[in-house]
């Protein structure tokens, strides 16, 4: 006799992965809030920025909208859950820009650094785009979920380098 459930894949969990994603991406963006929010009326207001700097209060709605759609790309994901090294991969390389994403927001705003903060954005860029390879072939829509993430990070990294020659 032979015991099969573990070859067969496992079963998704909708509740259970949909809660894991939102505690997962929710506490980093909570992360990220605790260090940027105190510094925006002091350091940041200080900072020379470029014209084409999106008022304080559109940062907030935009992450909003990013994190809930990186929750639900990741939930999707979970859903898809199997034990191969591409899926594993793809985990771990989502951790790493998540992790990424918090790092910036501690190197910029926390320890006031734009240059340094620089260096963390383009890592966390790449690794956005490294995530969206490595989903695609799991979930092509949970992919797609992340390219306005991509795509503002992009916009974001522009806006550090400017910050960085301004300062």
């Amino acid at each position: 006799m032979t015991d099969t459930t573990l070859a067969s894949p496992p079963r998704p969990r909708p509740f259970v992965n949909a809660a894991i994603a939102a505690v997962t991406v929710f506490s980093a963006a909570a992360m990220g809030n605790a260090v940027t929010i105190p510094a925006i009326p002091t350091w940041y207001a200080g900072l020379a920025k470029p014209w084409f700097n999106p008022p304080n209060w559109a940062f907030g709605p935009a992450w909003t909208v990013l994190f809930l759609m990186i929750a639900i790309a990741f939930w999707r994901f979970l859903e898809r859950r199997s034990a191969t090294p591409a899926w594993r991969w793809a985990l771990a390389i989502f951790i790493v820009q998540l992790v990424l994403n918090v790092l910036w927001s501690v190197v910029f705003f926390g320890l006031r650094s734009p240059a340094a903060a620089l260096v963390v954005v383009v890592a966390l860029e790449a690794a956005i785009l490294a995530t969206i390879v490595a989903f695609r072939p799991i979930d092509r829509v949970a992919a797609g979920l992340l390219l306005p993430y991509a795509a503002w990070v992009g916009f974001a990294t522009i806006l550090n380098i400017a910050i960085v020659w301004l300062n």
